[in-house]
């Protein structure tokens, strides 16, 4: 596969609506909201990054006032979401929480549609904010853009900076009370491993009913369920980000100015997120290696990223194996749905081999292999 196919696979639609018709209809809502007739115009997309949900750059303006916001709106059942369900609520508070109990930069939200008056699905509008973001369309490993050509120092910095943000979170002091709402409905001890299990194998099951099961997804989760991870501090949960990728930070100056998609936030284990922030760049990095592409392999290294957690946080993780599988399980699951909507929306036919559709596949074999799970 050559990098312009791989740009053109990533490229997918994420949804049926039209940005005009987003923004004729949040501008409706948003009039009733501030009490004045209100026009919208859209001024941007946010394609290069994030598969899951509606985003939009959008600046409002009224007599009184205006602001440039970006949407965050869930997809309706007809666009083949990523998850089973979109807690935007939940959401909402988990980024006023860490607004508040943190110095981790996040985007205000000044107004809120969880009932769905304006799409017909929950959205929340964030206040507009500057800053870079490593792409993922293409993989910011690919080179020619401004995180591949920065110095390694500054390259190490953002690293640095980003593992910050992750002992941040895990510091939040009575996690398990404070977002307990989190957890809520799921069965089992709160935050624990093995509910997090559960919650994906839930997640594969919808994810397999429309494109068809996976055997590689189905070993790992078998290996999962037979290998009982280690942690740092068994019993402990606390806030995980959830989707812990340098592609969903804004950096200016290659520090954080704005941490986004909390969409995966939930109580676990501190090795779960500093697992996913390994486990993603090396997604990218075996692209590259497919494509026999030099990549960036000096950056997030497990080592590296494990060594930086335990200086910030004086913990020193367990073996990150089990969350690694996980996470590769996890990311099987995004890219059934997003190619059950590639599908969907006529952009690809209907694979013969459904695992075709993983870019991780060797990756999460190589994983598996090297962890002796049975094939």
């Amino acid at each position: 596969m050559e990098a312009q196919e791989l740009s053109s696979e990533m490229q997918i639609q994420r949804s049926s609506r039209s940005p005009e018709q987003v923004a004729a209809r949040i501008a409706d809502w948003l009039s009733r909201e501030v009490g004045e007739s209100v026009a919208v115009e859209v001024v941007g997309g946010v394609n290069s990054n994030g598969l899951s949900s509606d985003t939009l750059v959008l600046d409002a303006s009224w007599a009184g006032g205006g602001e440039r916001f970006v949407t965050r709106a869930a997809p309706t059942a007809e666009d083949v979401p990523v998850f089973p369900s979109y807690a935007l609520g939940h959401q909402r508070d988990v980024i006023r929480l860490v607004g508040e109990l943190t110095e981790v930069p996040v985007p205000q939200i000044p107004y809120a549609d969880l009932e769905g008056s304006a799409l017909g699905t929950p959205l929340f509008l964030m206040r507009h904010v500057e800053g870079v973001v490593p792409p993922d369309v293409l993989p910011y490993n690919f080179g020619d853009n401004w995180f591949a050509d920065a110095s390694l120092d500054e390259q190490r910095r953002l690293q640095e900076e980003t593992v910050g943000v992750l002992a941040a979170l895990h510091d939040i002091p009575d996690a398990e009370q404070v977002f307990a709402f989190l957890a809520e409905g799921q069965p089992g001890r709160a935050g624990s491993p093995e509910q997090h299990l559960q919650r994906v194998r839930e997640w594969y099951e919808f994810a397999a009913a429309d494109v068809g099961r996976s055997p590689l997804v189905e070993r790992g989760l078998a290996w999962l369920a037979a290998h009982p991870p280690t942690v740092a501090r068994p019993g402990e949960a606390v806030l995980c980000w959830g989707d812990a990728r340098i592609g969903n930070v804004l950096f200016r100056d290659f520090r954080p100015v704005a941490v986004l998609d909390w969409e995966m936030a939930a109580l676990g284990p501190r090795e779960f997120d500093v697992a996913w922030l390994v486990f993603a760049h090396r997604v990218f990095e075996s692209i590259t290696e497919v494509l026999a592409m030099p990549g960036m392999p000096h950056v997030l290294r497990e080592e590296d990223v494990v060594g930086a957690y335990a200086e910030r946080t004086g913990v020193r993780l367990g073996d990150l194996t089990w969350f690694s599988v996980l996470a590769g399980v996890q990311w099987a699951c995004v890219f059934l749905r997003t190619g059950a909507r590639q599908i969907h929306f006529g952009e690809i036919e209907r694979p013969e081999d459904i695992e075709s559709l993983f870019h991780h596949k060797l990756l999460l074999e190589r994983i598996l292999d090297e962890a002796g799970a049975a094939r």
